[in-house]
């Protein structure tokens, strides 16, 4: 079975254990008050899952292809590409959300932008530096005056708490 069809089926189990608990479990807890509406809390997740099911099934269930096309990845090969790099990122993204409430929004925003632009081969700080302040004051004044969601912005002792 080839790569493509191993990560089908994976997603199809978590599509299925979704489903059964948006069908299941989520429609259980709903108050006798809330089964009369048409739209559930779970309608969303209930549609989530049977077209992730269904995606991963006609992926399953395609004819194999005998040659990779250019620029598909072949799993035989997988020491050719640079998954230093990706692992590195997915680290990286971890430690970004368990730094965003102690280091508040900007500071870790602005660390991740660095270090991943340094990860992926830039070196340029001259061009590094700008574009991460501003990309991350930018996003933190939309999420914060626009959408009307506070992000802490500073470090708890740096800049006003909560």
């Amino acid at each position: 079975m080839t790569l493509s069809r191993w990560i089908a089926l994976v997603f199809l189990v978590v599509c299925l254990a979704y489903g059964y608990t948006s069908y299941f479990v989520m429609d259980a807890a709903l108050p006798p008050f809330m089964r009369r509406t048409p739209i559930w809390p779970s309608s969303f997740p209930k549609m989530l899952s049977l077209f992730g099911a269904l995606f991963a099934l006609i992926l399953l269930f395609s004819p194999a292809k005998e040659k990779l096309e250019a620029g598909e990845i072949d799993h035989r090969r997988l020491g050719d590409y640079h998954l230093g790099q990706a692992l590195g990122l997915l680290v990286l993204m971890v430690g970004y959300a368990l730094c965003l409430r102690p280091l508040g929004f900007l500071v870790s925003t602005i660390a991740f932008l660095l270090i991943s632009g340094w990860l992926l081969g830039e070196r340029k700080l001259l061009v590094m530096v700008p574009v991460a302040v501003v990309t991350a004051v930018t996003i933190w004044y939309l999420v914060e005056q626009v959408l009307g969601i506070y992000l802490k912005p500073l470090p708890g002792l740096i800049g006003a708490g909560g």
